[in-house]
């Protein structure tokens, strides 16, 4: 049925499509999107230059202008991305521990961390904070797209397809490659202003709330005659927090509201600079961004009869974060005696969190208990050297580029424990401080290189080959390869595809990271759930082994049509085999787990943990459409839009319960359960639709974006019951009107979610006694409509 409802889909878009197409003029119009399918692509292939629709690999092309009119991301990269692309997903977590503070986002569907991100092409590094409560992400360290100021952007590049081979792992799923703003002169001064204006349901009432505001400014200076310019700039961005918790149907008072539900307050700032200096025939280069994020989140609500003598009238734990993110690029590059072009380049990057807790206590401590706790900090680095060489090569009177290369990385991950009164005795109620104990400093060496041949076999005929081989000093070492390739069959349509491997070592994180964190546990209580590192000695005595690296083989196949100068398609359909995923097990307790630990340990009072396995294999398969349409209209230009995504991931092959966990009495899956399973499979939107036009003449500019988030499915396991309920897709209507008073001076008011939509309700087995009336698993949110105002200023 799923493939039926795609293909008659494709079938009604080309159509409609293609009746537009017939009656358009013949002339083309040189406007953003015309331009867009032109870009010269620097992702995907590092030897003859490509654009979209000849690429042998799907890549998307999103402009500065298409992110700044994503109106509710307010600065947020990652929201941008979700809305104008259907194959990413990154939805709004909220009761999620440390994905309050740092969001993950898939990509196809896969894991947040089996997508790579590049900045002008060199390796970002990802968050040091592993999201150890959420749904979306759950056991991932992932890249905080959040960190990296939107207003920096002069292009992302995404290619969707597994890109190891050439470069590196963790391009599972894809490559992101975010290309900084190089303008030589001038520059832009911008301000944001929006609010949630609601009507909720759940509650009866009509408010308005999550205010948000972003500044940002930039400019450029040239550097001599030869084209060299410094560009930099500032952002700044606040936000409000959002309520959509039902009443408590749990409390003594009818209509009372103990829960939050939606987004924590924010406070971020940015800086950005990218710059370039030549040097006659040779280049110096340098780019670099920073940000500091103060970040609120949502804990569980505790009742009066849980502390009577310190809370009589109950109290909401409330987590802190602060997130400090630092990356910067040197390079030198330019041309050697023979024809080669080098590019020598050094990366350090660096994500430091600091957690803590407010609002809340530890029992232990009695009377002179703290409210807040330093409950921990969690610190990657990363320093990645490159050297890569390419020239052009003359082969059967044919030619191909030839590109080569190195990479060498340093990565070190480090945890500090929080304050002794954090995790003293019983610890602090809902933010467990990192122990002493739990403490880690891990680093590993990685050493990789690479060749990539490209070219034209013949008229018709492109292929690119590219093989790498990679050496971690604690996960050992892969050769990878890809071949993909592109067909001309006529002027009009062309073949596309690719096979390849790719493979994704377990971060440091995930070896290193410790926490204890509260979520639901037997009958949908609240219980402490300790994640524990695979070199602690309890999870080793539980059966946790140390951790190898995921392999994947990817297949996709498409087809490209450029029917006339106005209208362009491509359809993609692929399949990723992913062996030995790492994924955090799920809860796994009981009281002979606790009386082994205190027996064998001496450590009291641990009645659930969970630690990371390799214990699932997976496939996914996939289709993605993409249709473009742009014509002269009334004195401007329209491009219409249509993209279509559809993707299902079965879990093909589990490991069994190890057999110290047996001998617990502790039965089958334990390790990939019935919630570890949806977290893989159905918990991501299955598809998801995105049609948009956009119409801009000299003084003016309209958006209309219309999206289907597709049904998700959410499952518990309560120990005595196993809830479950998939909620229907939903629709989702965005608009946005400019308008330039000068070419350097414009306006825009805007709206996200018009029409006020709401995920479907949760029914009474899991919105925990109403309190929690929505699920955070569609891409929609929960926050309702969202309005907002602005003023763009150039120099």
């Amino acid at each position: 049925m799923q493939h039926r409802q795609l293909s008659l889909l494709a079938l009604a878009i080309t159509s409609a499509f293609f009746q537009l197409n017939v009656r358009a003029e013949d002339s083309l119009p040189a406007g953003e999107d015309a331009r867009r399918l032109d870009t010269v692509l620097v992702t995907g292939t590092r030897g003859t230059a490509r654009t979209v629709l000849d690429s042998p690999v799907p890549v998307d092309v999103l402009t500065a202008a298409d992110l700044k009119a994503t109106g509710a991301s307010n600065g947020e990269l990652g929201q941008a991305l979700q809305t104008l692309l259907p194959s990413f997903s990154m939805p709004r977590q909220s009761n999620s521990g440390g994905a309050d503070h740092i969001r993950a986002a898939q990509l196809r569907g896969m894991s947040p961390d089996q997508v790579l991100v590049l900045v002008n092409g060199k390796r970002r590094h990802t968050s040091a904070l592993v999201n150890d409560s959420s749904k979306i992400g759950r056991g991932t360290a992932p890249v905080d797209f959040n960190s990296i100021p939107i207003s920096a952007i002069k292009r992302i590049e995404v290619l969707r397809d597994g890109a190891g081979a050439q470069y590196g792992s963790d391009a599972i799923a894809g490559v992101i490659n975010i290309i900084l703003d190089d303008a030589p002169e001038g520059g832009e001064v911008s301000t944001t202003y929006g609010a949630y204006h609601t009507h909720q349901d759940a509650i009866g009432r009509t408010t308005t709330d999550g205010q948000n505001s972003l500044t940002t400014a930039k400019g450029g200076v040239r550097l001599g005659e030869d084209g060299g310019f410094v560009r930099g700039g500032a952002e700044y961005k606040e936000r409000n927090p959002t309520n959509r918790a039902g009443f408590d149907g749990f409390a003594d008072t009818p209509g009372q509201r103990n829960y939050v539900m939606g987004d924590g307050s924010a406070r971020d700032v940015n800086l950005w600079f990218n710059g370039s200096l030549p040097l006659g025939e040779h280049e110096l280069y340098s780019f670099g961004t920073w940000n500091e994020r103060h970040s609120t989140g949502a804990q569980f609500y505790r009742y009066p009869y849980e502390q009577p003598q310190f809370y009589p009238n109950g109290y909401l734990p409330q987590s802190l974060g602060v997130n400090q993110d630092l990356s910067a690029t040197a390079g030198f590059k330019g041309l050697l005696g023979d024809g080669w072009d080098f590019d020598s380049s050094l990366t350090h990057g660096r994500n430091r969190f600091e957690s803590a807790s407010r609002r809340t206590l530890n029992v232990s401590l009695g009377a002179d208990s703290p409210t807040r706790f330093d409950t921990g900090d969690y610190e990657l680095r990363q320093t990645t050297a490159n050297l890569d060489f390419s020239r052009e090569l003359r082969l059967a009177e044919r030619s191909f580029v030839l590109a080569v290369g190195g990479e060498y990385r340093y990565e070190n991950y480090l945890t500090t424990a929080g304050d002794p009164a954090s995790y003293f005795g019983s610890g602090a109620d809902g933010a467990n401080g990192l122990r002493p104990s739990e403490e880690a400093d891990l680093d590993r060496k990685v050493f990789g290189t690479y060749a990539e041949l490209s070219g034209d076999l013949s008229d018709r005929l492109f292929v690119d080959a590219a093989t790498r081989w990679e050496r971690y000093d604690d996960a050992g070492s892969k050769l990878t390869g890809k071949l993909s390739g592109r067909y001309r069959l006529n002027e009009q349509w062309a073949l596309r595809g690719a096979v390849s491997n790719n493979f994704r070592a377990p971060s440091l994180a995930q070896i290193g990271f410790q926490h204890t964190t509260s979520n639901f546990g037997d009958g949908g209580t609240l219980t402490d759930v300790r994640v524990l590192s695979v070199n602690d000695p309890i999870a080793r005595a539980l059966g946790a082994e140390k951790l190898d690296p995921e392999t994947s083989k990817n297949f996709s196949l498409g087809v490209t049509a450029q029917l006339s100068e106005r209208f362009d398609a491509s359809l993609d359909v692929f399949r990723i085999d992913v062996k030995d995923r790492v994924t955090l097990s799920q809860r796994i307790g009981g009281d002979a787990l606790e009386q082994y630990i205190n027996d064998t340990f001496g450590v009291a009072g641990v009645h659930d943990v969970n630690f990371f396995t390799n214990a699932a294999d997976t496939r996914t398969d996939g289709a993605e459409l993409v249709l473009n349409y742009r014509q002269p209209f009334y004195d401007g230009e329209l491009a219409l839009t249509g993209a279509y995504t559809w993707n299902h991931t079965k879990v093909t092959k589990t490991k069994g319960t190890p057999a110290q966990l047996t001998a617990l009495g502790i039965g089958n899956d334990a390790l990939v359960g019935v919630e570890e399973r949806n977290t893989l499979t159905d918990a991501a939107p299955k598809d998801r639709f995105v049609v948009s036009a956009n119409w801009s003449s000299q003084h003016w500019g309209l958006l209309g974006r219309l999206t289907r988030q597709g049904e998700t499915t959410r499952v518990f396991d309560f120990g005595d019951s196993q809830p479950e309920q998939t909620y229907g897709a939903v629709w989702q209507l965005d608009a946005e009107v400019q308008y330039k008073f000068t070419p350097t001076f414009d306006i825009a008011v805007g709206g996200n979610n018009l029409t006020d939509n709401y995920p479907e309700r949760s029914g009474s087995e899991i919105n925990y006694g109403g309190n929690l009336p929505y699920d955070v698993l569609s891409p929609i949110g929960t926050n309702g409509a969202y309005y907002y105002a602005r003023v763009t200023y150039g120099f």
